[in-house]
């Protein structure tokens, strides 16, 4: 029966990809967005401003022909004795002699004693104006008002009475301009005026985001810096940087360097304690062995034994003042392969097969600590298997790498897969060891942050699953 045993796995959370991180909470996004808004608020204003400003220009000097078309219509027109209105105006443009045009003028009596009407050649029939009851005339005996047209145009109208000689006989007289193509020239304007500016403002928006991307580009250097410190190319950030960010760079250099000198200290300290302690230790042993007898056996054995143990403490002191380094690095592939070439030597009974990715791994932190973990796995799986030990690296997500070793043993009953990792703990005293092998790997993998798994083998043996941090 195919039994499984995890021991507690060390979550480690998957970093994002970077331009996922990146461009949400990016500063070159918040300004380019901010600066983009800014500049398309502006050009709305901008672009109300100026037809708003051209309208009324337009309609004011639209008014003004009218105006002068009117009085210059009055002056063209008398009454003679009969009453009859006389006159022939030409009011000097084309468009009121073309009929239909939207451009007419018109003369009709306004008072007792004076008959006839006069109009453009282009008024082709009657158009009604208002009674003065609706739009009354001003002061001047003036007044405008909008109306349709023949063609269902919109006429904008100016109408004034006016009084032609001594006996108080007036007439009517009005002159009418196509407001529907001051309205299309309006319009025209508008959209020749919105794709200058579109154009305008896409430009100005371009040139603004590559300006604010070189402005950034110095903290874009500052992130490769430091991602060389980390991947250990670097040991500080090297390089001029603007005003702005020479602070911060200092600062973090500073960080750096404390980190390192914290990191040599507590190396000092550990190197100092193994020292001082290696040599009492070696004496014990040796005063027990040179004892000899029971007594001495077990004085020799214990000492052993608490060499072993000071030594693996010595090592988690030394891998927890450095797992939060960031100058590390240890490539996987060379280092995998030359400990399955030197336990190939040593155990040629045993096949031993490997797996590696076409891209080699990164494993973030010490090279001894790495060979240390690879060999007591291999040293445990070559010690128990029966023929065949299977070795693989494959990445996993992102930022980490799985390392799986396996063999075809009695591998571990679930009851007891705990206990294997029990510093001193064996399953089977028979075997040759110290019982501190799968501890120190589950020491080592947990200051590092990762996880150890220890699972039945497709082999019939164990299978031990490694997933540990790597540089990308």
């Amino acid at each position: 029966m195919s039994r499984r045993r995890k021991a507690e796995p060390l979550p480690i959370p998957a970093r994002k990809p970077f331009s996922a991180r990146l461009w949400p909470r990016s500063l070159a996004f918040r300004v380019i967005g901010f600066s983009t808004i800014w500049a398309i608020l502006t050009l709305i204003v901008i672009f109300t401003l100026i037809t708003t400003l051209y309208r009324q220009a337009s309609e004011r000097g639209f008014d003004s022909l009218l105006s002068a078309h009117l009085f210059n219509l009055i002056g063209s027109v008398g009454v003679s004795e009969s009453g009859q209105l006389t006159g022939a105006p030409d009011l000097g443009d084309l468009r009121f002699s073309e009929p239909n045009s939207g451009w007419y003028w018109s003369v009709e009596p306004a008072s007792e004693g004076v008959h006839g009407n006069l109009h453009s050649s282009s008024m082709t029939t009657t158009i009604p104006s208002p009674t003065v009851a609706e739009v009354p005339f001003n002061s001047s005996f003036q007044r405008s008002y909008s109306t349709d047209g023949i063609g269902d145009e919109q006429l904008e109208v100016f109408e004034s009475e006016f009084v032609l000689d001594a006996k108080n006989r007036a007439a009517r007289f009005r002159v009418m301009g196509n407001k529907t193509e001051l309205e299309q020239e309006i319009a025209t304007f508008q959209g020749r005026l919105l794709t200058y500016l579109s154009l305008f403002g896409v430009g100005m928006i371009a040139i603004n985001a590559i300006a604010i991307l070189l402005g950034l580009q110095p903290l874009g250097r500052v992130r490769n810096a430091l991602a060389q410190v980390r991947e250990g190319t670097a040991q500080r950030l090297d390089g001029r940087f603007p005003a702005e960010i020479e602070p911060l760079a200092n600062e973090t250099n500073a960080l750096i360097e404390n980190n390192k000198r914290i990191v040599e200290r507590s190396r000092t300290q550990v190197g100092n304690l193994a020292h001082s302690l290696k040599t009492p230790l070696a004496v014990l042993i040796n005063e027990g062995r040179a004892l000899g007898g029971a007594k001495g056996q077990l004085i020799a054995d214990q000492a052993a034994s608490m060499q072993k143990q000071v030594d693996h403490y010595l090592q988690r002191a030394r891998v927890a003042a450095q797992r939060d380094s960031v100058v590390y690095r240890t490539p996987v592939t060379p280092l995998v392969q030359r400990m399955v070439r030197v336990l190939q030597k040593l155990k040629p009974d045993v096949s031993l097969s490997l797996m590696l990715p076409a891209a080699d791994i990164v494993f973030a932190g010490e090279r001894e600590d790495l060979e240390e973990l690879l060999g007591n796995l291999l040293d445990n799986a070559m010690k128990w298997a029966k023929s065949t030990v299977a070795v693989s690296v494959t990445p996993a997500a992102a930022g980490l790498f799985e390392l799986s070793i396996e063999d075809d043993g009695p591998g571990i009953p679930e009851d007891k897969a705990r206990d294997v990792l029990k510093r001193g703990r064996r399953l089977d005293e028979t075997k040759p060891g110290t019982g501190l092998g799968l501890a120190i790997v589950a020491d080592l993998v947990n200051e590092y942050g990762g996880a150890l798994a220890l699972e039945r083998s497709t082999m019939g043996g164990l299978k031990a699953v490694v997933r540990l941090r790597s540089l990308q």
